[in-house]
């Protein structure tokens, strides 16, 4: 956390979602300090004001992604946020991310996220052991650069926080299990491209997205979920003409 001394004093007035169920709102004041992000305010806030404030972080440098949480209505990740981006008239809302049930203030409940990346046939089966020499998958492999666009997903939830179409039909796969999916179905290695396929298109899979792009819109690596989807379906359009 940024410790330079208040910048003339400013005040920074935070309001945070407290509670479990039936949250509401609390508001905190904290000096306004160059450079300092939603993060360092979160964690002000608990050092010095509230010590029971829950919420998650862990490697502060935008690489774990365990900080997300709603900033004035937009899922993001707090370590990266900086307030002088987001600050409204000298205020800041926090809340938890959308779209997973609350545990207490911050924190959420990633289970159900999890559970669908399962339920997308998103865990990886070789066919080689551990006596066979490394598998060579050419840089310029089609399905290799394919996989590589979407591959740096480190499933910090913010797309399906974003997700519209989750909020609306809970059986939705989302986004980040959807794009695990693409990466998988493509990964030259894996011994059942077909089953993930099938995953990943059936019930409530990638044909219940509606291609809003909200999920496209917030992902803090600028990758594509959107564009993952859209290949799967094509791929599955193209099995069942192929009667896989």
């Amino acid at each position: 956390m940024d410790t330079k001394e208040p910048t003339n004093q400013r005040q920074l007035t935070v309001r945070i979602s407290r509670g479990t169920e039936d949250a509401s709102f609390s508001t905190y004041s904290v000096p306004w300090r160059e450079n300092q992000t939603v993060l360092d305010v979160v964690t002000e806030v608990q050092r010095t004001q509230e010590p029971s404030l829950s919420y998650r972080f862990a490697c502060r440098v935008g690489v774990c992604g365990s900080c997300a949480m709603n900033v004035n209505g937009k899922p993001r990740w707090t370590c990266r946020t900086h307030v002088s981006r987001v600050e409204e008239d000298g205020v800041i809302v926090i809340e938890p991310l959308r779209n997973m049930p609350r545990i207490k203030d911050l924190v959420v409940d990633m289970r159900e996220f999890f559970q669908k990346w399962k339920r997308a046939g998103n865990t990886f089966v070789g066919t080689a052991t551990r006596n066979d020499p490394p598998a060579m998958v050419s840089p310029q492999s089609k399905k290799r650069k394919l996989a590589d666009a979407a591959i740096e997903c480190i499933n910090c939830g913010v797309c399906y926080a974003a997700c519209d179409v989750v909020s609306w039909d809970k059986e939705y796969l989302g986004p980040a299990a959807l794009n695990r999916a693409w990466t998988l179905f493509n990964d030259e290695r894996h011994a059942d491209p077909k089953d993930v396929l099938h995953k990943a298109t059936s019930g409530s899979g990638c044909n219940s997205c509606h291609t809003q792009g909200s999920c496209m819109q917030h992902c803090p690596v600028s990758l594509s979920p959107t564009g993952s989807i859209a290949g799967l379906k094509r791929s599955s359009i193209l099995s069942l003409l192929k009667g896989d």
